[in-house]
């Protein structure tokens, strides 16, 4: 018979310890060691098992009924794969996993379970979306074991979870949304993905600094996290992966919010542009690279003469320590003098950049502001600047050269080492060494 193993858990971290202590010697959290009965067997009914026992369908993936969230998952949903899907509140989280539900649930047999929300707002937001979702197996229940029951009993294929911070396991004596608690729910929800090759999205709240709240062993225990971002100024929203056992990680969709719910936006290169519109210095186009595909981006740079006797050196898209060392590599070789001068560097529609490769075209910005003089809307760039000056190349040359093209640019300023073998028909691609010749070409 198994034999009953006493431990102590804190409600604050989630760590054990065998003996119980006034303050927890993790976090230092006073009074908050509970007692646990651990159950410990010493027959597993697990047998081993060889990979010829697999299924023919190995690489099959349910789609979501949205090619970029399929896109974001590596190519749709893996049965079996646990998704933590997190966003502020009020965003969207909830309107598109019952859309993809709804998608979902004309191929499998799907489980929506909420501890947020009553059976009338789901049905009321169904109605609003104008979701054929009348057949779709609803459970209103904040206890995780019970949820898990009832997704077995409708052998649901697809399970998801809003949220996992109104998840309770009974056997935990700590409060709803604890650490202690949220580590045991998700690996509850873990364990049954993984024997019952069942698909689940979970919901999670995030912290004021953009973390998913809880403990950081969630986001290692399930197989991918996706953050839902936007805009506040903007109608659309994007979901970027952060990490993806069955895909590339940064992946990144964008999709935009309708009265009718989410649409995606199947060119999103499109929405980051705004050719034509507006014919000011201080705007150049770039190509940047998100998760396994190009995306065009529009850098803005705003310089004007500083009232204060500290200048501000302002971004919104791009790392603001990058700004200031591109700032002082052209002042050095570029002979432009910003001693006296605000910087602003914005990238349009809100998107956030993490690559180097948007170097040059920002420094290009930056002059053109300054000196008031507006460049080709023909002209795209991308590089990175060293701090000696040189323009080094970056990955993926060729691929961005090509969606350069797609979208109509005939003028190409790139370094030298991404330069093509063969130029492409009446496309002008040039290479630089070093950023002077970058502004020799522009100027």
């Amino acid at each position: 018979m198994p034999k009953a193993k006493t431990s102590y858990t804190c409600n604050e971290c989630g760590i054990n310890s065998s003996k119980w202590a006034g303050q927890c010697s993790s976090c230092g959290s006073w009074n908050t060691m509970v007692e646990m009965k651990v159950v410990k067997t010493s027959i597993s009914s697990e047998v081993v098992t060889t990979l010829d026992n697999l299924p023919d369908d190995i690489d099959f993936r349910f789609k979501t009924g949205f090619k970029e969230f399929d896109h974001v998952l590596g190519g749709g949903l893996i049965p079996g794969a646990v998704v933590l899907l997190g966003g502020d509140p009020g965003i969207g989280k909830s309107t598109i996993l019952q859309q993809v539900s709804a998608n979902l649930m004309q191929k499998v047999p799907i489980c929506y379970a909420s501890g947020e929300e009553s059976l009338r707002q789901i049905g009321q937001r169904s109605h609003r979306l104008g979701l054929d979702a009348l057949k779709m197996n609803i459970l209103i229940d904040s206890s995780i074991l019970n949820v898990l029951s009832e997704a077995k009993k409708c052998d649901a294929r697809v399970l998801i979870v809003d949220s996992m911070q109104t998840m309770t396991n009974e056997e935990l004596p700590s409060a709803p949304g604890s650490i202690a608690q949220l580590r045991e729910c998700v690996a509850k929800i873990v364990e049954f993905a993984k024997k019952n090759d069942v698909a689940v999205f979970i919901i999670g709240h995030v912290t004021k600094e953009g973390a998913i709240a809880g403990p950081r062993v969630v986001e290692h225990m399930v197989d991918t996290v996706l953050y839902f971002e936007n805009d506040p100024a903007s109608r659309y929203s994007i979901i970027r992966s952060v990490k993806n056992r069955f895909g590339a990680s940064g992946e990144m969709g964008v999709f935009a919010m309708t009265d009718k719910g989410f649409s995606e936006v199947t060119n999103p290169s499109a929405i980051f542009l705004s050719r034509g519109v507006s014919d000011e210095a201080g705007s150049v186009i770039s190509v940047i690279w998100e998760g396994s595909r190009p995306l065009l981006v529009e850098i803005q740079a705003l310089v004007s003469p500083s009232n204060n006797s500290h200048v501000k050196r302002l971004t919104q898209g791009v790392e603001q320590n990058r700004l200031a060392l591109l700032i002082a590599v052209l002042q050095r070789y570029g002979s432009l003098s910003l001693v006296n001068e605000d910087v602003f560097i914005n990238v349009v529609s809100g998107l956030k950049i993490n690559e180097t490769a948007v170097d040059l075209p920002t420094v290009l910005a930056i002059t053109s502001s300054f000196k008031d003089i507006n460049f080709s809307e023909n002209l795209v760039c991308f590089g990175e600047i060293g701090l000696a000056g040189e323009i080094r190349p970056v990955r993926y040359g060729v691929e961005r050269i090509a969606a350069a093209i797609k979208q109509g640019f005939t003028k190409i300023i790139i370094p030298v080492g991404n330069l093509p073998k063969k130029n492409p028909k009446g496309i002008e691609v040039i290479g630089v060494h070093r950023l002077c010749d970058a502004l020799d070409l522009v100027l």
